[in-house]
């Protein structure tokens, strides 16, 4: 099918559901429809189980795509799903994302499962309290922080999971954004070139691991510039295929 539209699928970092991304809507240009992916037991998909495995997890988001031309973006767990997504894709022949916008993850092949290996809630909290990402309130609700704890161990142990196997590099566009006061490695950012034989952008921002937040005009600005090179493309046609499952409204 032909489209003048692009959809743009934000996937969660660890702990966190697609409402990450709802104030994002209506900051990007009008042909791109902002698509959050929700994971499993958390928002609209609460009642099902929380996933702990990344190979399973890309699988099912690999079950059905959305309609037309689409690019990917992701933050931390989200830009490592995003990039298992593409590989997938590819080794199934099916239709590759336009481009692949990753955020504040170290590249895969620079990825330490044991970092994530099992901690308990004293840890898990000094996570959360040091990224930044979590509200206070949050943190002090004890049904709130049960519930982003629990959500936070299922993701940490789909981190875990994760195993890095070499393959030849995609063929689209990587866009990566960093902060410069998080807590990656440069090399690990800079690794994101070798996951592509097309264009590589690198571009930092101002903030730590949710830079996306704390410079968030600048983060909303280089989407846009970054999409607007994906916008001739659009028009191509695509093959048909059943709507993205579970997305937020």
């Amino acid at each position: 099918m032909s489209s003048s539209t692009l959809d743009l699928l934000t996937l969660p970092c660890a702990g966190a559901s697609a409402t990450m991304y709802a104030r994002w809507r209506h900051a990007l240009p009008g042909w791109v429809r902002l698509v959050p992916v929700e994971l499993p037991g958390r928002g609209a998909r609460m009642a099902e189980p929380l996933a702990e495995d990344f190979d399973l997890l890309v699988a099912q988001l690999c079950r059905t795509l959305p309609r037309g031309p689409y690019a990917l973006f992701g933050h931390s767990m989200g830009a490592l799903l995003a990039h298992g997504i593409a590989r997938r894709v590819r080794a199934q022949g099916g239709v590759l994302p336009l481009a692949l916008l990753v955020s504040g993850s170290p590249a895969p092949s620079c990825r330490e499962p044991d970092r994530y290996a099992e901690r308990d809630d004293d840890a898990l909290i000094a996570d959360l309290r040091r990224h930044g990402g979590t509200p206070e309130a949050v943190l002090e609700h004890p049904e709130l922080l049960r519930l982003t704890l629990d959500t936070l161990a299922a993701d940490y142990r789909v981190c875990a999971s994760f195993r890095h196997q070499s393959a030849p590099p995609l063929d689209l566009p990587i866009h990566a954004l960093a902060g410069r006061r998080d807590d990656i490695a440069v090399a690990a950012m800079e690794a994101w070139r070798d996951e592509t034989s097309g264009p590589f952008e690198l571009e930092w921002f101002d903030g730590g691991h949710f830079f996306i937040r704390q410079d968030e005009g600048a983060v909303l600005d280089a989407l846009g510039r970054s999409l607007e090179r994906l916008r001739p493309d659009i028009g191509r046609d695509h093959p048909a295929c059943s709507p993205w499952p579970a997305v937020a409204s």
